[in-house]
């Protein structure tokens, strides 16, 4: 058997040749050119020119937070996403499909409409932010109302992720397992989440890179105040705003670099995860 045979699964499209050559070229068209003009350049400034620009305090605290809220949002996505896609696939109950459609509401809505409606709710007289405020917590215009929007955004990343799993889980798996004896704790750990992680590994990765590119729904709730609530993506909107390109162009490079090995990271760990589970 040769190389190309053994690479080739049945399919009833046939033409594996046009057809790998056409997903190359989209990718390269879409993808890889577009990124590769960018590391180009940024290239004219040198490693030495980049490293420089990522030390400065301002572009260091920028990318501090977003990558660090990123991550952090995505980390608590996973167990709210995880609780709902749970609700939605095992429960029938009044408003499940209104609930259902609720979840889709972040992808249908301009990231602009939801960073006003979050500020306006979080804002020291909206109408949770008032009474938060009254107890001296403030939300709107903090790292706490990027969190919140980072959360917003990257939860229907991790239920979409985990739900057409967990919907195809068999119920009897769970039943045999307390049949013989297991606690409830001991189930899930054990019998339900093993199977479940690549897909709460592809979910806490679709939500982690969301949260780090995000601006729209972030930019108005921050407040924008460097070196305490300034994201990285409105910086580099600011760097261009001063025609300063070699900077913007410096900074969105320092985070696709930091995306492309966070991103290949996780990828690694779902492809073993994958491989011990047996699914591959």
């Amino acid at each position: 058997m040769s190389l190309s045979d053994s690479l080739v699964k049945p399919s009833p499209l046939p033409g594996f040749g046009p057809a790998l050559g056409a997903a190359l070229l989209w990718l390269g068209l879409l993808v890889l050119v577009p990124l590769a003009a960018l590391v180009w350049r940024a290239s004219g400034l040198g490693l030495g020119g980049i490293i420089a620009i990522a030390t400065q305090p301002r572009i260091a605290a920028a990318l501090r937070l977003s990558f660090g809220l990123a991550f952090l949002a995505a980390v608590l996505n996973v167990v709210l996403g995880g609780i709902v896609a749970w609700v939605l696939t095992r429960y029938e109950f009044p408003g499940r499909r209104l609930l259902d459609a609720a979840v889709d509401l972040p992808f249908a809505l301009p990231t602009a409409v939801a960073g006003i409606a979050l500020t306006a709710i979080y804002a020291p007289n909206g109408w949770i932010g008032a009474p938060l405020a009254a107890l001296g917590v403030k939300i709107a215009f903090t790292p706490i109302g990027i969190f919140i929007a980072l959360v917003f955004i990257g939860l229907p990343f991790m239920v979409r992720s985990v739900e057409p799993v967990l919907a195809e889980f068999d119920p009897e798996i769970e039943e045999a397992s307390a049949t013989l004896g297991a606690s409830r704790l001991k189930t899930v750990l054990q019998v339900v989440l093993p199977p479940l992680a690549p897909a709460f590994i592809t979910g806490f990765a679709l939500a982690l890179a969301r949260g780090v590119g995000e601006y729209g729904s972030v930019v108005f709730i921050s407040g924008n105040i460097p070196f305490f609530s300034e994201i990285a993506p409105l910086l580099i909107v600011v760097k261009l705003e001063e025609f300063d390109e070699a900077g913007a162009t410096a900074v969105a490079t320092i985070m696709l670099t930091i995306s492309f090995a966070m991103l290949l990271l996780i990828n690694l760990v779902q492809g073993w995860t994958r491989k011990r589970m047996g699914h591959v």
